[in-house]
C-alpha cells in the first residue's frame, strides 16, 4: 500500500479521492470539488491517500501549526475493510507530524478532531463501510487516547450557507501526559484560524466562541 500525497486538483488520485468522500460523508461535510484547488497546493495542508492496486481505499487530510505546536486531523477514510487502512493512515501520518514538530524545534503537543456523537449520528451510513460506523471509529479513537473538549459544540457546514453542523464533538489527543485541561484561549485560536475559509458563520458558532472566551480553561472528558 502506498501514502500519496496530493497537491493538485489534476491529480487522477484526487478525483478518486472526492468520488470516495462523496460516498462516505454527508453532503455537509464534504466541499465541492474545484474549491480544493486553493487547499490542495497550500503547504500546509496535508493531503494523502492510501493506493492499493492503483485504487484510492482510504484518504487522510491533516495540518500542522507551527506558532500553536499542535495538529488538526480533518478527516480520515477507510474505504474498505480488511486490509489495515487505519493503522496504515495513522501510522504514517503520526510519523509525518512528529516530523513536522521535529523541523519546528518542538515535540508535538496534540491534534485536534471533531469526532462523529454515534448518539446523534447512529442513522448515518458512512457508505455501509463498518469501520467507519461512529461507534467504531469513537472507541478507537478513545483508545487512542483522543478527549473530548468539554463545550456544547457546532461548526460551519463546508457547503459555507451559514448553517450549523451539530453531532460531532471536538476533540483532543494530548501528547506526553496525560493532561484533563487545555487552554480556553488554544481552542478560540485554533477554531478561529480552521474555519477562516468559510466566511458564513453561523450564529450558533459565533455564540460558542463568544462563551469559551470566558473561560481560562476547558475540561478534557472521556469519550
Amino acid at each position: 500500500m502506498d501514502y500519496h500525497r496530493i497537491t493538485n486538483i489534476e491529480d487522477p488520485l484526487f478525483t478518486k479521492m472526492h468520488q470516495l468522500m462523496q460516498e462516505i460523508f454527508p453532503p455537509e461535510e464534504v466541499l465541492e470539488f474545484s474549491l480544493w484547488k486553493d487547499p490542495l497546493e497550500d503547504p500546509g495542508i496535508r493531503v494523502f491517500v492510501a493506493v492499493y492496486e492503483g485504487n484510492v481505499v482510504g484518504a487522510t487530510e491533516y495540518r500542522y501549526y507551527e506558532d500553536f505546536n499542535v495538529a488538526m486531523t480533518d478527516f480520515t477514510i477507510i474505504g474498505k475493510p480488511g486490509l489495515g487502512i487505519g493503522p496504515f493512515l495513522a501510522n504514517k501520518r503520526a510519523q509525518d507530524l512528529h516530523e513536522l514538530a521535529k523541523a519546528n524545534g518542538k515535540e508535538l503537543s496534540g491534534m485536534f478532531a471533531e469526532i462523529y456523537d454515534p448518539y446523534r449520528v447512529e442513522h448515518h451510513e458512512f457508505g455501509g463501510v463498518k469501520p467507519m460506523d461512529p461507534y467504531v471509529r469513537r472507541e478507537v479513537l478513545a483508545h487512542l487516547g483522543y478527549k473530548k473538549i468539554n463545550i456544547e459544540y457546532v461548526h460551519p457546514s463546508w457547503n459555507n450557507d451559514g448553517e450549523a453542523v451539530t453531532g460531532l464533538d471536538l476533540c483532543f489527543l494530548p501528547m506526553g501526559e496525560n493532561k484533563s485541561t487545555i487552554q480556553a484561549d488554544l481552542v478560540v485560536q485554533f477554531l478561529t484560524r480552521y474555519y477562516t475559509v468559510l466566511p458564513n458563520k453561523p450564529k450558533e458558532w459565533i455564540k460558542m466562541i463568544k462563551e469559551i472566551e470566558t473561560k481560562d480553561v476547558l475540561n478534557l472528558q472521556n469519550i
